[in-house]
């Protein structure tokens, strides 16, 4: 671990003595955050199965991260760019670098990307990895909010129009080949290689509008994926049993198909190469109406099928149904708030599609990628909140999917010099039909938010009453402490999901709840 420091250092010192001989004319600048939390919570919605008390993770957890960005400035029209990030790092555990020693190997390049422009243009260009996040309004991104490897463009005709095009491509050479996904009893297991037609590869246009008062960003995004991409962190080595695969998750890509949570068998991939896939949006946000600000947001999305898949009800392996892997669907969202001398009153709202009871024709909730909603910050991330230090927040990606709901807040009131607080309350209700928890599995509802990349899923018959309080204090002018408490209560329907997965078994559910400090020094 000294050979790493000790590498690090090197660099930094080459860096130095360049800025100072052969590179005079770069200027190098350096930014960073450290961020430390410490909560304690319990965001379960169940307590006990089958009499047994649910492990629903530690009570009390403390973790922290630290980024440094690197630039290296020739001109307005060239610069370099590099993020290191060492984190996240749960403090006693091996894994991270927190344990005993703190000799972990946590530290990683959350960018690198290089910004240019052609001489004498308004054409401005970045290309490597870097953080995208696609035109949004009223309560974050739900389709795509991450750090990805693409080609970003952008130009402006004149101050009020531009221009945006994005070339992204997520996902390549992740198939490990050979895996078990298709679909008989005996197993057929697939001949083609490692790496072979599993690129996801997305192009969006956005044109940017600004006028006095008003802002709109039209834009749509096309996609492809291939037939294995899918099946990368997929593992099929669980398919008896309780007759549904094990599945992988991984930190940004949510489940693009409508079999997230279903009790399915027999998976038969298309025999088509790619599969089509397709978002637009229209962010609208109006700001400068005497102290009004009104968002609005419009979102749709749809992936193709790449399959069918038999689904069982309840695990009856003698009634099942032919699905459909294509999903469709939309969200929309609105905020609307008001600026007094006292704070910031405002409300919000969403609805997104959901699925009916046929699994025949697919998903109709909207398909994400990585989205990150902001509505609320337990079953949200928080809006100005990291969700790597964010540690007690259920849904680590937020799509609003097959969900609707309705919020009331106020910001931004102060009672001591350099504090002040937000409190929300949002009342959640789903928009599946109850007609499909016969062919789903105990954690698409309970227990998935913990540990899935999608919107939680809840049907008509279900509803949840969230509430937030979020202290910020300004210690210092670059250091500032979060007070962050939150509370579920669920108002999930019983009688609707024993009507699920059959092995769910008897079940106590609870309300969830959080109490978190986050520390975060800016430089």
């Amino acid at each position: 671990m000294f050979r790493k420091y000790l590498a690090v250092l090197c660099l930094a010192a080459a860096v130095s003595l360049g800025a100072w001989s052969s590179a005079r004319a770069i200027d190098f600048k350096v930014s960073g955050t450290w961020s430390m939390a410490f909560g304690v919570g319990d965001t379960g919605l169940i307590n006990k199965r089958n009499g047994r008390h649910v492990n629903n993770g530690d009570r009390f957890n403390a973790r922290q991260r630290a980024l440094l960005f690197l630039r290296a400035i020739a001109s307005e029209s060239l610069q370099g760019n590099v993020a290191f990030k060492l984190s996240p790092q749960v403090w006693g555990s091996a894994n991270t670098g927190g344990a005993l020693g703190t000799d972990g190997t946590e530290v990683k390049i959350g960018q690198a990307n290089l910004e240019w422009a052609p001489p004498d243009s308004d054409l401005r260009i970045k290309m490597g990895l870097q953080f995208v996040s696609l035109p949004q309004a009223a309560g974050g991104s739900s389709i795509f909010d991450d750090r990805v490897a693409g080609i970003t463009a952008n130009y402006m005709f004149n101050e009020n129009v531009g221009l945006t095009g994005v070339w992204m491509r997520p996902l390549n050479d992740n198939y490990a080949g050979g895996n078990f996904r298709a679909g008989s009893d005996t197993g057929i297991y697939s001949k083609e290689p490692a790496g072979y037609l599993d690129n996801m590869d997305l192009f969006m246009l956005a044109l940017p509008l600004r006028f006095d008062g008003i802002s709109l960003t039209p834009w749509a995004m096309l996609g492809m994926q291939g037939r294995n991409t899918p099946y990368f962190m997929e593992y099929y080595d669980n398919w008896f049993g309780d007759g549904a695969p094990a599945v992988g998750t991984t930190p940004f890509l949510a489940r693009l198909e409508g079999i997230d949570g279903m009790n399915i068998r027999n998976l038969n991939p298309t025999s088509k190469p790619y599969g089509a896939m397709f978002w637009a949006g229209l962010p609208v946000r109006v700001n400068d109406l005497d102290g009004w600000n009104i968002e609005f947001d419009f979102n749709y999305g749809y992936v193709e099928s790449l399959g069918r898949f038999d689904a069982a009800k309840r695990n009856d392996w003698s009634d099942t149904v032919r699905g459909s892997m294509e999903r469709q669907g939309w969200v929309a969202k609105a905020l609307v708030e008001y600026k007094t001398d006292w704070g910031k009153p405002g409300i919000f709202g969403w609805y997104g599609s959901g699925d009916d009871d046929n699994v025949k024709n697919g998903s109709e909730r909207m398909p994400s990628i990585c989205a990150y909603g902001n509505f609320t910050s337990f079953m949200g991330y928080g809006e100005g909140m990291d969700w790597e230090v964010n540690w007690f927040y259920r849904a680590k990606s937020l799509s609003y999917a097959g969900t609707w709901g309705i919020g009331a807040f106020v910001r931004d009131v102060s009672f001591i010099d350099d504090v002040n607080h937000l409190f929300r309350v949002a009342w959640w209700g789903g928009t599946n039909s109850p007609g499909m928890v016969k062919y789903m599995t105990q954690s698409s509802a309970w227990e998935a938010p913990t540990n899935r990349y999608d919107s939680l899923y809840m049907t008509t018959n279900d509803n949840l009453l969230e509430f937030n309080l979020v202290t910020r204090w300004d210690i210092y002018e670059n250091l500032e402490c979060l007070v962050d408490l939150g509370y579920i209560a669920n108002f999930m329907d019983n009688d609707t999901w024993k009507k699920g997965y059959k092995n769910f078994g008897t079940y106590q559910k609870q309300d969830a709840w959080k109490a978190q400090v986050i520390f975060q020094y800016d430089f």
